[in-house]
């Protein structure tokens, strides 16, 4: 991967800043390890540098790295000089390819989800292929359009949160609301705008939007070099505090509600246990207890049909050295040498701390007599099985 330097105002489209900066043949990924004080993409030709991106962390966020990884094996194919087999084979070389993408980060179910369903649309091609370049041209057109969609997706949860958010208002005296987020979930954790910053993004474009406060996110501080990077640019006011500040916070009673996002929400009977950045759990015990509404907010990809409860979700854990040095790993060592750690990059917090998931189709909202959500009656509807 070739690190190629770019003016901020390459980051931006549509006012929105953008990590993902694709054409047919070439993807650029932004190096959000070096943000705020650097701006840098590196050139990814391959699927391989592709996963190394997503699992270095240049790019991260669920959408983003689905994204991301869809698009470096479409630069790859595309820029195939020869490819000696039938198309058979090239539907095979494409699936060994996604197989190995889905490795780089196990717990973003957006990853698995984006490769299946690519696999549907290149055995359909093979099927009916004279020969591999209508494979590898079926793809790269599949993934194009994920990267639309997502973009259209994430303004659709802004859309839809911004809404909700206000009717829930409507019984109170202010009518605008102050925001505590975790982690980065906006532009730079998707294909564009966001998904739970998507939904401040769009309460502050309606002027309904107090304040947005983002935590640091501890160890690797998406919130202080990411979350506050997208809000100083889009100028929304905003206040970066430390993860352990958040419960004083509240108490203060400076906060409305909490949105973050998801990596993984599981469909279970009591259905919407849900994985996000560690620290997020914290957060839900803390809203719970100050009685405070948090939400969710992901695209319907994010949900696993597959998955019985939250407790079956794979918890990636990080480099040791994340912890044992400063800035995420990046810098000095700040720990004593020989003590050992614990860096689970995320953690499950239980359906019965979330009032509702934010989609890109409404907002799930919990059965009144279950006290549960109905994940699977909603996708069915949302997916036109029956009126919605």
């Amino acid at each position: 991967m070739a690190l190629d330097s770019m003016s901020s105002d390459g980051l931006v489209v549509d006012n929105t800043l953008q990590a993902i900066c694709y054409k047919r043949g070439s993807l650029k990924l932004l190096d959000q390890r070096k943000l705020p004080l650097e701006t840098g993409f590196l050139d990814i030709q391959d699927s391989t540098d592709g996963w190394n991106a997503i699992r270095d962390m240049v790019v991260r966020g669920a959408p983003a790295i689905a994204i991301a990884a869809a698009l470096s094996l479409a630069v790859e194919v595309a820029n195939l000089k020869d490819f000696n087999g039938t198309s058979g084979d090239a539907a095979s070389f494409l699936e060994m390819k996604l197989e190995y993408l889905v490795s780089s980060r196990p717990t973003a179910v957006n990853l698995s989800d984006a490769a299946t369903k690519l696999k549907e649309i290149i055995s359909k091609a093979a099927s009916t292929a004279t020969e591999p370049g209508s494979v590898f041209r079926a793809y790269i057109e599949a993934s194009e359009i994920m990267l639309d969609d997502d973009v259209a997706s994430n303004k659709a949860i802004g859309s839809h949160g911004a809404s909700f958010l206000q009717q829930q208002q409507k019984q109170k005296i202010s009518k605008r609301f102050s925001v505590l987020t975790h982690c980065n979930t906006g532009s730079l954790a998707t294909a564009g705008y966001g998904t739970a910053l998507g939904v401040i993004r769009a309460l502050h474009a309606e002027g309904v939007l107090e304040r947005a406060y983002c935590t640091e996110t501890r160890p690797f501080n998406q919130g202080s070099r990411l979350t506050a990077f997208e809000l100083v640019h889009d100028k929304i006011p905003a206040t970066l505090i430390a993860d352990s500040a958040a419960a004083a916070l509240m108490k203060e009673g400076r906060v409305s509600a909490v949105i973050v996002g998801a990596d993984r929400v599981a469909a279970n009977v009591i259905a919407g246990d849900t994985a996000n950045k560690i620290g997020t759990y914290s957060l839900a015990l803390c809203a719970m207890y100050h009685h405070i509404p948090f939400y969710v907010a992901a695209p319907l990809t994010s949900v696993d049909l597959s998955l019985s409860s939250g407790q079956e979700i794979i918890i990636e854990e990080r480099s040791a050295k994340e912890l044992l040095h400063s800035r995420g790993g990046l810098g000095e060592q700040v720990a004593a040498s020989g003590i050992s750690v614990w860096n689970p990059a995320f953690d499950v917090t239980p359906a019965n701390l979330i009032a509702g998931i934010i989609t890109e189709k409404g907002v799930i909202t919990k059965n009144d007599i279950k006290d549960a959500f109905d994940i699977k009656d909603f996708i069915e509807k949302a997916a036109g099985k029956s009126t919605f």
